[in-house]
């Protein structure tokens, strides 16, 4: 247990950036302690965020945690999946102490933009800063894991690589390029802001139902090799090929799943096919969707501005945003 002088029973704060999966997580080995399937890469999201604060409070204990979201109060389900985290923590720091936990995102949360993946990794730096816990960037990638899979990759910063992992001790993810290593661009469309019905943890669950999920989780290796080649080569072409065969088989399996899973709007077809269309026509960018409906269109940086004009004009985009590879989560405030 760290001594009570290294417990900030104060407000400490932290910041992480969601994640886009170039090769995607999908399914899980063991769902309590979240270990994937097959391992996957990511690149960070700057500009995107979500900032979390935590304050251990030694008095509150009989109260339990507090929640609050974009500025409203959580409860039920929500507050039970932080609690559930948070006592992982106080497990690690050896006492029982409630906290409040209040967290902010600049960016639709539920829609496939990996709101989880930068909320948990928020909060696991945060709430182990405020136990006066000093975990290596491993075991804070390991910590977030517990809460949201993908969150053990935004712990990282710039081009992220996830190891599968043959247990809790070596599941954790890496950095294997920085941010300005490949100065690639999200060009995010937006066609829905909704939350999905079906999130992330109950989509995983199901991925073992789909006949298709075996050959995909097969040759996982092979994509992940292909695709941190073409990163650490800045290979353009190579990428935007692994990328969308990587995409479309993780959807492939969702809709074969029991139930089924159909995460794609109209609009969604629309902006992956256009810019596939582009792309032959020489433009720099490629698709991949995550679980809900948003397109990321992954771009290089002198065709970011033809990808962002082409992808505004398209119906059904309600919006377009963008961000450049993203740094680590990292504490604002202790």
């Amino acid at each position: 247990m760290p001594p009570a002088s290294a417990i900030a029973l104060r407000p400490c704060s932290a910041q992480a950036h969601p994640n886009i999966a170039l090769i995607k997580y999908w399914g899980n080995r063991d769902e309590a302690l979240r270990l994937p399937a097959n391992g996957s890469i990511s690149m960070n999201l700057a500009g995107l965020e979500t900032r979390t604060s935590v304050t251990w409070d030694e008095k509150r204990v009989a109260r339990g945690d507090a929640f609050n979201l974009n500025g409203s109060p959580v409860t039920g389900p929500g507050l039970e999946r932080v609690s559930a985290f948070l006592d992982l923590v106080r497990k690690m720091a050896g006492f029982d102490f409630r906290a409040d936990v209040v967290s902010v995102n600049n960016f639709p949360a539920g829609a496939g933009i990996a709101s989880s993946a930068s909320a948990f990794a928020a909060l696991a730096l945060a709430a182990a800063k405020a136990a006066g816990l000093d975990l290596a960037e491993a075991d804070l990638s390991r910590l977030a894991r517990r809460g949201s899979g993908s969150a053990c990759r935004s712990v990282p910063g710039g081009f992220v690589e996830w190891a599968a992992g043959a247990s809790d001790a070596d599941s954790f993810a890496v950095s294997i390029a920085p941010p300005e290593g490949w100065p690639l661009v999200d060009i995010i469309a937006i066609v829905s802001e909704a939350h999905k019905s079906t999130g992330s943890t109950e989509g995983h669950a199901l991925a073992a139902t789909s006949p298709l999920q075996g050959a995909r989780v097969a040759d996982a290796p092979r994509r992940l090799d292909l695709c941190r080649d073409a990163i650490l080569k800045r290979d353009f072409a190579a990428l935007a090929e692994v990328t969308e065969l990587d995409s479309a088989l993780m959807h492939a399996v969702m809709m074969t799943s029991t139930p089924p899973l159909f995460y794609w709007h109209a609009p969604t077809l629309t902006v992956m096919q256009e810019i596939r269309l582009a792309r032959a026509q020489g433009l720099a960018a490629c698709c991949t969707v995550d679980a809900g409906p948003n397109v990321h269109v992954i771009c290089e940086a002198d065709a970011a501005e033809a990808a962002a004009r082409l992808i505004a004009d398209m119906p059904g985009v309600r919006e377009v945003r963008r961000a450049q590879v993203g740094g680590p989560a990292h504490i604002e405030s202790d």
